[in-house]
């Protein structure tokens, strides 16, 4: 719902005269947005201005507290150097000195021994970042994403320009946006490698198991992030299709497996448990791979010995499955593990088929073999390069994104496919929800038409963008507007009349190299192949 120019829609004449004047003179009519009357109008923007007073008094707080614990630190650190140098001695003062802010706070020594630490490492190593809270323009959200961001930046110069970079990001996105361009930033300005780093990280992958209360254990799987998400992903895909059989009605007894309305525990291959249903034979093989991370993931085949469903003793077969979607991702991790498929469920397809999707952004120069700067796993952060090289030459197809080079926003992006350009451009420029704030990945968004189609808007670039549901039905049913300005950034205006701008993730992705020339002049070297485009 758009304010019309001019207009006051529904007012009378003496509604008109007492209008607030919430949005300045930027010509923001606040009786146009119907669903709020002017009085509430006026409160709501009085309450917001009281929120961000308040706000910025717990930042101005917050950055005093920090060089409170950095003071006592620095005084823990003088006598500690006073005394022996053992380890277990040199501590104690620290100790001490915790101990007495937690007992007149009334909160963990080990709490205000941790605040002590951490207050000085990001008085010392990230001043820039302190004085951005204590001027109250960014969270100590954001500051933890900062500081955990760049906590392996070996030194000031590289943290400083760290910071130069992360800061403009932060004082206009939500920590939780920061936190993932915040990594990008610090991989691009550490003077190591990347790849050199993956490949020392990699050599800890592991698998391990807790064991917790109540019969239950963890089993962690320490692996490269591309792998991490793609199992995820794959196991999600696999749950929501057992939940779209589940929500289709009951099934009949012979359904599940056995007559009767009782199904005793199922072979199954000895994978299934929870509340699974058919007795198919499933298989894990692969067809029709798209790209390696399918073969990483469905390479092999398995099937499950057994007719039998995974369904418990006692359980009634036409009883609704209330298995909540990380239940339903555990059992079938459980499955394909113990059996090699999903032997004790069923899906609308099947759910062996069912392949692991990544959505991966490499520089071009990387792709081509003569840089390593790292590749980027949508809404991860950094990835291997040589892993990306390998995931872009097993796959089908994959997209060519052209950038501008002063400013790195998406200019377009071009494949084989023509009726698919538009939404990949999209999908490449937005990497997410473009409401301030929100994460939710474009493939759980819709497209939305800034400008309504049905109000002669057009379906370009420049009038599309990525909402999810929740910010969709806000930007059409309330009084929130949004207009789209050049380069992808949206302008939101809130019910009070305050604008809100949304940067595109991409354009601090693929910001442009510096060196690009001399990257090309030193790999300029005779070859027969042609470029990868």
């Amino acid at each position: 719902m758009n304010p019309t120019s001019g207009t006051i829609l529904g007012a009378t004449d003496a509604q008109r005269a007492d209008a607030p004047e919430v949005g300045g003179d930027d010509g923001f009519d606040a009786l146009a947005h119907r669903e709020f009357t002017a009085a509430e109008l006026v409160r709501l923007n009085a309450l917001r201005a009281e929120l961000l007073e308040g706000e910025a008094t717990v930042r101005v707080w917050l950055a005093r507290r920090n060089e409170i614990m950095h003071d006592a630190a620095q005084i823990a650190g003088a006598a500690s150097a006073r005394g022996e140098r053992s380890s277990r001695v040199s501590d104690l003062p620290y100790r001490a000195v915790a101990a007495e802010f937690a007992a007149a706070l009334r909160v963990s020594d080990r709490t205000v021994q941790r605040d002590l630490g951490e207050a000085s490492r990001l008085i010392e190593d990230f001043p820039a970042t302190h004085a951005a809270l204590a001027a109250a323009s960014i969270s100590g959200a954001h500051v933890h994403a900062i500081l955990h961001a760049g906590q392996h930046l070996p030194d000031g110069c590289t943290r400083a320009a760290y910071e130069a970079e992360v800061l403009p990001i932060a004082e206009r996105e939500s920590p939780s946006r920061t936190r993932h361009l915040a990594r990008v930033v610090a991989e691009r300005v550490h003077h190591r490698t990347f790849a050199e780093r993956h490949a020392s990280a990699a050599t800890g992958r592991a698998v391990r198991v807790i064991d917790l209360e109540d019969g239950m254990s963890e089993l962690i799987a320490t692996l490269p992030s591309i792998f991490a998400h793609g199992v995820l992903d794959r196991l999600t895909q696999m749950a929501r299709s057992v939940q779209g059989v589940n929500r289709s009605g009951p099934r009949r007894a012979a359904d599940a497996g056995a007559p009767g309305s009782k199904v005793p525990v199922g072979a199954g291959g000895g994978a299934g448990f929870g509340r699974g249903v058919g007795g198919r034979v499933g298989s894990g093989a692969n067809s029709g791979v798209d790209s390696a991370v399918d073969n990483a993931f469905d390479s092999g085949s398995g099937s499950g010995s057994g007719g039998d469903s995974g369904v418990g003793p006692g359980v009634d077969a036409d009883a609704p499955d209330a298995r909540s979607i990380d239940e339903l991702r555990a059992d079938m991790f459980a499955d394909l593990l113990l059996a090699g498929s999903p032997v004790g469920h069923e899906g609308l397809t099947g759910l062996g088929a069912i392949h692991a999707r990544v959505q991966v952004t490499v520089p071009v120069l990387t792709l081509m073999g003569r840089a390593d700067a790292p590749a980027t796993l949508a809404g991860v952060g950094p990835m291997d390069a040589g892993m990306a090289r390998e995931l872009a030459g097993a796959s089908s197809g994959w997209d060519r994104v052209l950038t501008d080079p002063i400013s790195g926003s998406v200019l377009a992006v071009d494949r084989y496919t023509p009726s698919m350009q538009l939404k990949r451009t999209l999908q490449v420029r937005d990497q997410h929800c473009r409401f301030p704030g929100c994460r939710q990945s474009v493939d759980r968004s819709d497209i939305d038409h800034t400008v309504d189609y049905a109000l002669g808007g057009t379906t370009r670039e420049g009038n599309l963008a990525h909402l999810c549901r929740r910010h969709h039905t806000l930007k059409h049913a309330t009084a929130w507007s949004v207009v789209q300005m050049p380069g992808g950034v949206l302008a939101w205006t809130s019910p009070t009349g305050q604008s809100y701008p949304d940067v595109p993730t991409s354009s601090v992705m693929f910001k442009p190299v510096e060196d690009w020339n001399d990257a090309f002049a030193r790999g300029a070297v005779a070859s027969d192949d042609p470029p990868p485009f």
